[in-house]
């Protein structure tokens, strides 16, 4: 379970402090499926169901792509293709594909229209053997419809009719686009569960088939996520769900509009994006919500940082630490102390980096922006899993709190509509 600490946000509360009988109240919403969207509420059993039903065949699959090919091309947006690109980063690296490792090198594509993107993943994979793991719901999402047609013909003209033998299906169970030319062509076919949207689904076939390419322990994440969503079903304020939703709820109504996650390890990047999905997609409607934005330190201290310390206070930080990186390095000592760091020889870059947390925190506190911090145990599956679970449940929370459907998004289909009609047009 993660741990929450809200020493650096209590100043900036009101006497009262976070109205833990409204986030009770939230909580009891979410637990008894009584709310708006309670119909895409799956997400909260969904570790243990995946258990029982697709997690053999996913990893059967893996298997599969382990044995036949070296790269996997993950085709998807948003909610399809930011959870597993954010366990591969987490848990293994964001530079995956360039260590040295006995599974497929795996790109991501179809989150985007950019033609030198694509060209450049098709450059990347040249004459190697390669499966492809399309995932969409509809099928008629337009970034992976056309990526999916892409890199298909490729395959297709590479393989022929042994092709389909290489195509993977991540959609719904019975109907769509996708999924009636998956049960056409006789692709392999996942399910993404219709009570689950995009943004809750990495537990699902869409993260777990990639994560498991990647040689992830996906029963580890799915074993762990089933524990962690009991644990954090306590109706209490020694749950950390209830601690972070209840604060940054409390800040938002003094003010903070923005919040930033933070955290000073480039691995944390992606889960920051999901992150950022999850909350503003869930919560920003009906003219409320808190704007999610992401700062990478120390590197964004040199750019960013002088508006986080002195800009328009609307600010509030949330700030991610890992207790246990699994990563040692200390800084050497050198004859005659030319560049006058000696003081430091010796030292572990994760304790210098710590250091640097604290000094960032006071110092950012001093400057009137509320720091709650967020500390996961280890950075491997246990972390991620209860990472994720942590997130989800304070988001649906939240946003109930707020008084909006966590599990909508009818602002996305705006854009689509006038795409759509000017792409036809045009």
């Amino acid at each position: 379970m993660v741990k929450v600490d809200l020493t650096g946000a209590r100043e900036f509360f009101c006497d009262e402090g976070p109205d833990y009988a409204r986030v009770s109240d939230a909580h009891r919403t979410l637990a008894e499926r009584t709310g708006e969207g309670s119909e895409f509420t799956g997400w909260m059993d969904l570790p243990s169901r995946t258990i029982g039903t697709e997690l053999k065949a996913i990893l059967s699959a893996a298997s599969k792509i382990k044995k036949n090919s070296e790269a996997l091309v993950v085709i998807g947006i948003g909610g399809s293709y930011l959870g597993a690109r954010a366990a591969i980063e987490f848990i293994k690296s964001p530079n995956y594909n360039l260590l040295p490792k006995e599974t497929p090198d795996i790109y991501f594509a179809g989150n985007g229209l950019s033609a030198s993107a694509m060209s450049e993943i098709i450059e990347l994979l040249g004459d190697r053997d390669f499966s492809i793991n399309v995932i969409s719901k509809s099928g008629g999402t337009l970034e992976p419809a056309v990526a999916f047609r892409v890199f298909k013909e490729i395959l297709e003209k590479k393989y022929g009719s042994a092709a389909k033998k290489r195509i993977y299906v991540t959609t719904d169970a019975e109907r769509g686009v996708l999924h009636d030319m998956a049960v056409s062509e006789g692709w392999e076919r996942f399910v993404i569960p219709d009570d689950v949207g995009g943004r809750y689904s990495v537990l699902s076939a869409v993260g777990l088939l990639p994560m498991a390419v990647a040689g992830i322990d996906i029963g580890r994440v799915l074993s762990c996520a089933a524990s962690e969503m009991d644990r954090y079903n306590l109706r209490s304020q020694e749950n950390p769900v209830w601690l972070y939703a209840g604060a940054r709820q409390h800040l938002y109504q003094k003010g903070r509009t923005i919040e930033i996650l933070s955290s000073y390890e480039p691995y944390f990047r992606y889960t920051a994006e999901w992150w950022k999905q999850l909350f503003g997609e869930s919560e920003g409607k009906n003219g409320v919500g808190i704007f999610p934005a992401y700062a990478e330190y120390s590197a964004d201290l040199h750019s960013m940082g002088q508006y986080i310390q002195d800009g328009p206070r609307r600010l509030m930080e949330t700030v991610v630490s890992i207790e246990k990186t699994g990563s040692l390095l200390k800084v050497p000592f050198e004859l005659g102390d030319r560049d006058g760091l000696n003081y430091l020889a010796g030292c572990e870059f994760e304790d210098i980096s710590r250091t640097v947390a604290r000094a960032v925190a006071q110092a950012h506190i001093k400057g009137e922006v509320p720091n709650i911090s967020i500390t996961v145990p280890e950075r491997n599956e246990d972390g991620f899993a209860s990472l994720v679970c942590f997130f989800e449940m304070s988001c649906a929370i939240s946003a109930y709190i707020s008084g909006v459907n966590p599990f909508n998004q009818p602002g996305v289909e705006a854009y689509k509509k006038n795409m759509f009609k000017l792409l036809k047009k045009e």
